[in-house]
C-alpha cells in the first residue's frame, strides 16, 4: 500500500538585503542544501526555485519548460477570464518564436550594432557635458584633483537618461512619447506586488501604444530605425514576420530594455565606485573594458525578478518531483554566484576570464538585446572614465539611498565628485 505523499515544504523567496542590489544571501544556503525547493511567490502562487548554476542554465534551455504568457499566468478559467495579450519575445514558443528570432536576432548582432557605438558615445558625452556644466563646486580640494572639480548626482544626470535615449535611437521609439509608455512599463516591472487586473491593464495599454505607434510609422514610410526595418520586412512577400510581431517587438523592448538597463548601470557604477582600486586599474587599462563588463554582468544581478517557466511534463530534479503545470524558477542572480561555477564568486574581479555567466539567460530565449546592453555599458563606463578620470563617491557608501520599487534594487541617488 502506498503511503500518502507528504506536503512539500514551502520556503519564501529569499529577499534582497536592504540597501544592496543583491543577490539575496539566502540563496547560498539553498544552493548548498536545497538546490530545488518549492517556494511561495510574492503573488501567492508556488514554484520550484532552482539556485545552482548548472541546473539554472539547463532549465533555460530545457524544451520541457516554457515561458507562459504574463497575461495568462497564473491561469484563470471561466467566462470572465480576459483575453491574453500578444506574446512578447520572451513568451513566444515553438515555431512562432523560431521564425521571429531568425528575423530579429541579426539586428542585435555585434557587427550590426556597430553603427550605434558613435551615437552612444556622443549621447554619453553630451550628458557628461551637461552634468559638469550644472554641477556644484566640489568642497574637497584634496579629493578633487583639478581646479574645475564639481559634484553631481550620477544617477539623475547620467545613468537614468542614457539608456532610454539609446533604446529610442536604436529601435525608433519616440523619446517624446515617454510620458505615455513609461508609466505602464514601470507598472509591469513592479508586477510582483500587483493584482492580475493591474498587470493586464498595463499590458493592454502598452499593446495599444504599440499598435498606435506602428500605425504612425506606416504613414511615415521608410526609415532606418528597427521598427521601420521590421515593418518593411513584415510587408515583404513570404516574410516570416507579421505586423503583430512588430507590435510585440515594441512591447518587448519597453519591458526588457529600459528600467533594467538604468538600474544595472546605476549598480555597476556604484560597484566600481566602491572598489576604487579596481576602478583605477580599469581607467588605466581601458582595453580590458569588455572583460570588466562581463564581470559586472555576473557580479551585479541584471534581474532579481521571478523568471517563470512552466513544466509541460513530469520530471525529477535532485530528487524533487516536478509535475506538469508547475512553475519552475531558475535564478540567475544565484547561479552567477555559484562557487561550483565561479572561483571566489562573491569577489569582484574585473579581469575574470572565462566568465560564462547567465545574466541574459541561456538557450533559445537568451536575451535578444544582450549585445546592445554590453555595448551600452562599456561605452557608458569608458566615456565617464575618459572625461572624469578622478571621479569618486562624494558621500559614504552606506549613506546612499536605494530605489526598492522593483525586484532589481539600485541606488536612487549616487552623489559623486571629480
Amino acid at each position: 500500500m502506498n503511503s500518502p505523499e507528504e506536503p512539500e515544504e514551502l520556503v519564501p523567496v529569499p529577499a534582497v538585503e536592504p540597501d544592496t542590489a543583491g543577490p539575496p544571501c539566502g540563496y547560498a544556503r539553498l544552493r548548498a542544501e536545497q538546490p530545488v525547493v518549492k517556494a511561495q511567490l510574492p503573488n501567492g502562487e508556488t514554484g520550484w526555485l532552482i539556485s545552482r548554476y548548472e541546473d539554472a542554465r539547463a532549465a533555460f534551455a530545457d524544451p520541457r519548460l516554457i515561458r507562459p504568457l504574463l497575461s495568462a499566468w497564473p491561469p484563470r478559467e471561466g467566462p470572465d477570464a480576459p483575453p491574453p495579450c500578444l506574446p512578447t519575445f520572451l513568451e513566444m514558443t515553438g515555431e512562432h518564436h523560431e521564425r521571429v528570432r531568425r528575423t530579429v536576432l541579426p539586428l542585435f548582432g555585434r557587427r550590426r550594432l556597430e553603427f550605434m557605438a558613435p551615437r552612444i558615445r556622443a549621447m554619453a558625452g553630451e550628458l557628461i557635458d551637461a552634468m559638469v556644466e550644472s554641477s556644484e563646486p566640489s568642497e574637497s580640494s584634496e579629493s578633487s584633483k583639478s581646479s574645475d572639480g564639481g559634484t553631481a548626482d550620477l544617477i539623475a544626470a547620467y545613468a537614468e537618461p542614457l539608456p532610454l535615449r539609446v533604446l529610442c535611437e536604436t529601435t525608433g521609439l519616440p523619446h517624446e512619447d515617454r510620458e505615455i509608455y513609461l508609466p505602464h512599463t514601470l507598472t509591469l516591472l513592479g508586477a510582483a506586488g500587483l493584482s492580475m487586473d493591474e498587470v493586464l491593464a498595463a499590458l493592454y495599454a502598452l499593446q495599444d501604444y504599440g499598435e498606435e505607434l506602428i500605425a504612425r510609422k506606416e504613414k511615415e514610410g521608410e526609415g532606418e530605425d528597427y521598427i521601420h526595418l521590421l515593418l518593411a520586412e513584415s510587408r515583404r512577400p513570404g516574410s516570416e514576420l507579421t505586423r503583430d510581431d512588430v507590435v510585440s517587438f515594441v512591447v518587448t523592448m519597453l519591458m526588457a530594455g529600459y528600467k533594467t538597463n538604468i538600474q544595472h548601470t546605476g549598480n555597476a557604477l556604484f560597484t566600481l565606485l566602491t572598489h576604487p582600486a579596481q576602478l583605477r586599474e580599469l581607467r588605466d587599462a581601458p582595453q580590458r573594458m569588455g572583460t570588466a563588463v562581463e564581470e559586472l554582468l555576473r557580479f551585479v544581478p541584471l534581474m532579481n525578478a521571478i523568471n517563470i517557466l512552466v513544466a509541460q511534463e513530469d520530471f525529477t530534479l535532485h530528487g524533487r518531483h516536478i509535475r506538469a503545470g508547475d512553475a519552475v524558477i531558475p535564478v540567475p542572480a544565484s547561479a552567477n554566484r555559484d562557487p561550483a561555477a565561479f572561483t571566489d564568486p562573491d569577489r569582484l574581479d574585473l579581469t575574470r576570464t572565462p566568465n560564462a555567466h547567465i545574466a541574459f539567460g541561456h538557450g533559445p530565449h537568451a536575451c535578444t538585446g544582450g549585445n546592445l546592453t554590453r555595448m551600452q555599458l562599456a561605452i557608458t563606463l569608458g566615456v565617464l572614465l575618459e572625461r572624469l578620470p578622478d571621479i569618486e563617491l562624494a558621500v559614504p557608501a552606506e549613506s546612499i539611498p536605494w530605489d526598492e520599487s522593483t525586484p532589481l534594487r539600485a541606488p536612487a541617488r549616487l552623489p559623486v565628485r571629480w
